[in-house]
C-alpha cells in the first residue's frame, strides 16, 4: 500500500527555524509534517509556508507538560488545558485535520476520575464542534488510553494516534492496532532499545528507525492487515544522539527520508 511520508518539523533540526526547514522537508521528499507549536501565529506562519511549498500540514501536537494535572484537583490544570483548547482552534482555523493529545505522563500518573474526565470531555466536544480530530496518544499507561478510547467510541471526531517507539518500550506486550485498528487517525515511529522489567527511568529514546529494535516488518504487516492508508510519520529529532548533532540537517533530513522509505517498502512488498 502506498503511503504519504511524513516528519515532525518543530523538533527535527535545532539549527534551523521551523518555517525555514519545510522547504528543506518537502525537497528530500517527504509529503506530509506536522508540529508541536500551536499558537494561531506559530501555525498561521507554517501553513503560509507549507502551502507555498506544497506540503500538507498533517497534525498538531497539543502540549504535554504538566498533562497529569488534569487529574488533579484545583486549578494547576489551567494551563495545559488552554494549551490543548487551542491547538484545537488553531487546527480548526488552519484547515488541519488532526490534533495529538497525551493523557498522562509518567509511570505512576494519576487513576483515572471523573475531574478528568470532565475536563477531557470539554476538549471532545470543542474538537467535534469545529470538526478536528482529537487523536488520543499510547503511552505507559494502558488503562488510561483504552478507557478513554471505549468512552468516547460513538465520538466521529475521536481517534487513535499510533506511537510505535511507545508500545516497544512501554508497552511491549499490547499491540496497539489489534485493539484500535479501525481508530487509528495517524502514527508517530521512533526507535529504542526496549526496556526491562523494572518500570524506572524514560528508554523512550526517539532514535532514527533501525538504531534501535523495534520490529518494522511486524507493525507494517499489522498496518496492511486492518488497511492504515494514513501517512508514516517520524517522530525524531537531531537532538537525540551526539552522532545525529554532527550532521548537518540536510543530512538528517536524508538520512531520515530513506530510512522512513524502507519502513515504507515492508508494506508494499
Amino acid at each position: 500500500m502506498k503511503r504519504k511520508l511524513g516528519i515532525i518539523a518543530s523538533s527535527c533540526s535545532p539549527f534551523v527555524d521551523e518555517v525555514d526547514l519545510l522547504s528543506e522537508i518537502k525537497d528530500v521528499g517527504f509529503d506530509c509534517f506536522f508540529t508541536g507549536r500551536y499558537t494561531k501565529e506559530a501555525v498561521a506562519a507554517l501553513r503560509k509556508r507549507a502551502d507555498e511549498v506544497g506540503l500538507a500540514f498533517e497534525t498538531i501536537h497539543a502540549p504535554f507538560a504538566a498533562i497529569n494535572t488534569m487529574w488533579l484537583p484545583g486549578m494547576s490544570y489551567r494551563p495545559i488545558y488552554e494549551g490543548m483548547e487551542q491547538s484545537i482552534k488553531s487546527a480548526a482555523e488552519f484547515g488541519i485535520p488532526t490534533v495529538v493529545t497525551h493523557l498522562s505522563s509518567g509511570w505512576n500518573a494519576p487513576e483515572v476520575n471523573d475531574l478528568g474526565l470532565s475536563r477531557f470531555d470539554e476538549l471532545v466536544i470543542l474538537a467535534d464542534r469545529l470538526g478536528v480530530t482529537l487523536a488520543f496518544e499510547n503511552l505507559r499507561k494502558i488503562g488510561n488510553v483504552a478507557y478513554i478510547v471505549d468512552r468516547y467510541e460513538g465520538m466521529k471526531h475521536v481517534g487513535f494516534c499510533y506511537d510505535w517507539g511507545h508500545e516497544h518500550c512501554y508497552t511491549k506486550t499490547v499491540d496497539w492496532m489489534d485493539i484500535y485498528c479501525r481508530r487509528v487517525a495517524c502514527t508517530h515511529i521512533h526507535d529504542n532499545h526496549g526496556r526491562g522489567e523494572e518500570k524506572t527511568g524514560d528508554p523512550d529514546q526517539h532514535l532514527l528507525p533501525f538504531d534501535g529494535t523495534v520490529d518494522y516488518a511486524h507493525i507494517m504487516q499489522k498496518l496492511d492487515a486492518y488497511g492504515y492508508a494514513g501517512p508514516l510519520t517520524l517522530e525524531v529529532g537531531m537532538s537525540a544522539t551526539e552522532q545525529y548533532k554532527q550532521m548537518t540537517p540536510r543530512a538528517f533530513l536524508e538520512d531520515c527520508y530513506a530510512r522512513l522509505q524502507k519502513i515504507a517498502a515492508l508494506g508494499e512488498q
